[in-house]
């Protein structure tokens, strides 16, 4: 299996009632995109948009080849490791961390270290994938 040839991640907090403004004081670093539902936010284009609901996302650096395990240990190691804010965050909030997979070619691929999913299990977050196949 070939090495998968980009990554791009973003830890997500979605809600009605989330203040981007809490979510930063308790994780401790500003959103890439912060947003309260009704608010104007821009996508990574230009386009404005208004809000559905309110949202707290922050981007990793993009990974070329792909390195998924990297990208979430720069990102959780960023932000506040007390595990009972996250675990307040996301009982109140929709949470995740979004991976926008990209192939050059087929067949590649990417795995996750124990260590990562760990992390990732004690904040209480899932992984969700989007999968892009070569032109």
């Amino acid at each position: 299996m070939a090495e998968l040839h980009e990554t791009r991640l973003t830890l997500r907090f979605f809600g009605d009632d989330l203040d981007p403004d809490e979510v930063t004081a308790r994780l401790g670093l500003p959103p890439s995109v912060g947003v309260r539902k009704g608010g104007i936010w821009r996508t990574r284009n230009g386009t404005e948009k208004v809000a559905r609901t309110g949202s707290w996302r922050l981007e990793a650096e993009d990974r070329t080849p792909g390195d998924l395990d990297g990208q979430i240990s720069e990102l959780l190691g960023a932000l506040n490791d007390n595990l009972s804010v996250w675990q307040e965050l996301t009982a109140r909030f929709e949470a995740d961390i979004f991976c926008g997979l990209f192939m050059r070619e087929g067949n590649e691929g990417i795995s996750l270290h124990p260590d990562t999913m760990m992390k990732l299990g004690k904040r209480n977050l899932s992984l969700d994938f989007d999968l892009y196949g070569p032109d």
